[in-house]
């Protein structure tokens, strides 16, 4: 059955439209009353209601197993609040800051490390949008603020204007960065009107898109990124590795080579954060670091993603890819570097010289 044109909220619409068996219905709604549920049209008619495997259902249509928390998860994963001086603001790093002005999505993923927020808290009023602005402007070193939430592109085209002016007049404040599922989940939303609210008067903008699978650049996506990059605005590319949708080389790399094709340039590849009940889409991280190898040397260097895992407690990002490179001894005993190239083959290098060797 192929769902209407409109998104999808509640258990019933899920099962009208083919994406849950009816027999479901009350493990979905409990799951509804924990967590909010939300796919567009968009995304509904990727999926194929056949297949219990497809990558798209994973990410979007609830499943009970979101209800079975483990002791490691974590309502609040990344530790954002405790780097929250006020509402709104989360400073981790010394010179950048998220602002979250509002906690909806066009779309939920299942997996949100956030999905203890999202759909529930309401967005910043404006007293409490003035207080972030404050602070942003009192604390010089921020030298780039990153919108994310929720989706900042949900917001209409006049109120992310307004927040995006509010951002370009503050001097200190260079990059604005904008994190979003839209072009993807909604594509029609980014329109010109849009795309004119994220351009910032002296400061330079980046849209990072997050996908997940290939197939989810359908035409109408691709479409909706270009009109963000001809308007002169970069785009990077976060995903997170999820167990039963990219966790295949091949399926990554696909991927990859697809945001590269878009014009958008491969970013972070998340390691899946400790949120309630997501554990059934969390890898190993050895797993995570084999497909990177598994990716080096036979995709373009376009399409290399970092692999980071978000340490829980707020202590930020942390690169975990695989290394090439040991320290070994020589026969005679001296020092030197062996690096493995990306067919496994190991080679020699030597240190530099030391300074009065020369």
């Amino acid at each position: 059955m192929r769902p209407a044109r409109q998104t999808l909220r509640r258990p019933d619409e899920f099962i009208a439209a083919g994406l849950i068996p009816r027999e479901r219905r009350g493990e979905i709604e409990a799951v509804a009353a924990r967590y909010a549920l939300a796919l567009t049209a968009d995304v509904a008619e990727l999926i194929d209601p056949a297949d219990p495997r497809d990558p798209i259902a994973r990410q979007f249509v609830p499943a009970a197993a979101e209800l079975d928390a483990r002791p490691e998860e974590m309502a609040d994963p990344i530790g954002d609040g405790t780097h929250s001086p006020v509402e709104g603001i989360v400073h981790r790093y010394p010179d950048r800051v998220l602002l979250k002005p509002v906690h909806v999505c066009a779309a939920y993923c299942r997996f949100c490390f956030r999905r203890d927020v999202v759909g529930r808290a309401r967005a910043l009023s404006r007293t409490q949008l003035d207080a972030a602005m404050a602070y942003i402007r009192t604390h010089r070193e921020i030298w780039e603020v990153i919108l994310t939430g929720g989706d900042p592109l949900v917001l209409s085209p006049r109120r992310l204007g307004q927040i995006v002016e509010m951002l370009a007049a503050v001097g200190h404040v260079k990059v604005v960065r904008v994190h979003t599922r839209v072009p993807v989940v909604a594509p029609a939303r980014v329109t010109a009107a849009l795309v004119r609210a994220l351009r910032a008067p002296g400061k330079a903008t980046y849209v990072v898109l997050h996908a997940n699978h290939a197939r989810e650049l359908t035409s109408a996506a691709r479409a909706a990124c270009a009109r963000l990059v001809d308007a002169g605005i970069p785009m990077l590319s976060q995903t997170v590795l999820l167990r039963g949708v990219n966790d295949e080389a091949a399926v990554l790399g696909e991927l990859m080579r697809a945001l590269v094709e878009c014009r958008i340039k491969p970013y972070y590849l998340h390691h899946g954060d400790l949120a309630p009940g997501t554990a059934h889409w969390r890898t190993d991280i050895e797993d995570g670091q084999a497909l990177m190898r598994a990716l080096h040397g036979r995709f373009s260097g376009l399409c290399q993603p970092t692999y980071v895992l978000d340490i829980p407690g707020g202590h930020g990002k942390s690169p975990i890819g695989p290394s090439y490179l040991a320290c070994v001894r020589g026969a005679n005993g001296t020092a030197c570097y062996e690096v493995t190239d990306f067919n496994g083959r190991r080679h020699a290098y030597p240190p530099a010289p030391r300074e009065g060797s020369l």
